[in-house]
């Protein structure tokens, strides 16, 4: 596995709601930091007060080995009811870009969570260039954590519609 393949980790979880409640708990920016995981706190900017293309947030994060940092994601991509995309870093070569959609199923509603990692300069990447025979060991260690944030969102929804 190398960064420069742009891998993707993803989950999914049916929840017993419907795809309306589901789009309205995934749009929550602040879901994240009621689960398990690095963000700690986050909040919209420039006047933004929800997800819409081209609207940023700040998110504070925390991991005891990396100690704290923010980031300043950028919405790019929504269809309204199903998807929203965010990126975190530059346009045009971003370290990361991340994603809910919402699906209907019989009985509730699909949610799925995935995040792409991308090749911009961090603190991965940088630990990358000086460890480049551990490239697969190191992305696939990043990618399990991001799955277990993910899977912590997850049972959140669930706990929240159940």
């Amino acid at each position: 596995m190398r960064l420069r393949d742009h891998p993707i980790i993803e989950v999914s979880r049916e929840l017993p709601c419907s795809p309306a409640e589901a789009w309205r708990l995934v749009t929550d920016i602040t879901l994240p930091t009621r689960a398990e995981g690095e963000l700690q706190h986050a909040e919209w900017l420039d006047g933004a007060d929800g997800v819409a293309v081209g609207a940023r947030f700040r998110g504070h994060n925390a991991d005891p080995e990396i100690g704290e940092w923010f980031t300043e994601p950028e919405v790019t991509e929504v269809e309204d009811g199903r998807r929203w995309v965010w990126r975190v870093g530059p346009a045009d070569d971003p370290l990361a870009t991340w994603g809910f959609e919402v699906e209907p199923v019989e009985g509730g509603a699909l949610v799925r969570q995935w995040a792409r990692a991308g090749t911009g300069t961090s603190p991965l990447s940088e630990y990358i260039a000086e460890h480049p025979d551990q490239e697969a060991r190191i992305i696939d260690f990043r990618l399990g954590l991001w799955r277990d944030y993910m899977r912590a969102n997850l049972d959140l929804l669930a706990r929240e519609v159940g």
